[in-house]
């Protein structure tokens, strides 16, 4: 059974603050703001709401839920807009969830049919349905093992002190290092050390060939014992590496949406998608959770995207292949469309891994 079932934030917070009232006022206000892009004043809140109440009394009730946090009135005599706090609140306590409709997901499962065991493929594909079906960017990054294992090295010579390290792991990611040797070294010793190394670490993980009690392998010095601290380090990079590919789609959906004719907000948005060490760090916390994450705006470590938002889940065979998909827009999204297309790819893409492993889907 996959876990794509709920909703879980990336941060928690107090839901217990608002009434009844102020409760149907931020949810009016927020599905009105992501539809129109425009503040919502009392006017239209009391003629979409069917509250019963006089404007002046929606008025308070905004000015009170502006206090909390939960709105804000970008200008004087202006309406409301949502904060992130507000987003929260709606996407945690307010909003109704809704399956993807089934003539959706039979067209969608029919696409990835159709291109069966191509995982490329599949990636390309995942990317373009999150992008059209929820018009928004799309991020999918490719199932990747859970620890690097080695699978074959080469050492070959270069000149009497340089060799060239290439190193193949079994997701099938290739290495190289350039490595300068303590004292000239022919290309028939350097093939010794690889063929003795590529016997001693076959198909092993970082994990394992620490802890091994083989005297040959613990028994290592010199050069070979240097080859193997760099095979290691290469090794536990690429564990802490959750970025190699990042599979992308529907850029031009973002692109059009009124908050990006600012400068600054477009900056963020490319900033996301080129600056490898921050998609990395929000991708590589998304990996380890169960379910569907939501990042809204600034909140928790990503201040520096305030105007952005990320729906994404981590998918395939977990303990075994693992990887990422998602959808970013502005904060004023579609999060109940967002949510759901995010949770049946993945859970579609859940259930092809699975078949490609030989496991049930979890």
């Amino acid at each position: 059974m996959s876990d794509y079932g709920e909703i879980k934030p990336m941060d928690s917070q107090d839901t217990n603050t608002l009434t009844p009232r102020q409760r149907r006022i931020l949810k009016i206000l927020v599905q009105e703001y992501v539809s129109s892009a425009a503040a919502v004043g009392s006017a239209t809140i009391q003629q979409l709401g069917n509250l019963g109440v006089s404007s002046a009394t929606i008025r308070n009730e905004l000015a009170a839920l502006e206090e909390a946090g939960y709105v804000t009135q970008p200008h004087t005599s202006a309406g409301r807009i949502p904060t992130v706090k507000g987003y929260r609140y709606f996407v945690q306590q307010l909003m109704e969830e809704a399956e993807l409709p089934l003539v959706e997901q039979r067209m969608i499962r029919h696409q990835f049919h159709q291109i069966r065991h191509d995982l490329d493929q599949w990636m390309r594909l995942s990317a373009a349905v999150l992008a059209r079906t929820a018009q928004a960017a799309s991020l999918v990054t490719p199932p990747r093992a859970v620890s690097a294992r080695f699978r074959h090295l080469e050492l070959i010579s270069i000149n009497d002190v340089l060799c060239l390290m290439i190193l193949v792991l079994q997701d099938g990611s290739i290495h190289q290092a350039m490595l300068a040797t303590p004292t000239p070294m022919a290309q028939e010793a350097l093939a010794q050390i690889s063929n003795k190394l590529n016997t001693l670490l076959a198909n092993r993980t970082v994990r394992e060939i620490q802890s091994s009690t083989n005297p040959e392998l613990t028994g290592l010095r010199d050069w070979e014992a240097v080859i193997l601290g760099h095979v290691l380090r290469v090794m536990h990079q690429v564990e802490q590496s959750m970025v190699r590919d990042v599979y992308r789609d529907g850029l031009t959906h973002v692109l059009s949406q009124p908050e990006f004719v600012d400068a600054d907000k477009l900056r963020q948005l490319i900033e996301i998608l080129e600056h490898r060490s921050l998609l990395e760090s929000i991708l590589t916390r998304i990996l380890n959770a169960r379910g569907v994450q939501i990042i809204i705006g600034g909140e928790g470590a990503y201040q520096e995207i305030d105007d952005v938002s990320l729906v994404l889940a981590p998918y395939g065979v977990r303990g075994t292949a693992s990887g990422i998909m998602g959808i970013m827009g502005p904060t004023r999204m579609r999060y109940a469309r967002a949510i759901s297309t995010v949770r049946y790819v993945a859970h579609l893409m859940d259930s092809l891994l699975a078949d490609v492993y030989g496991v049930e889907p979890q």
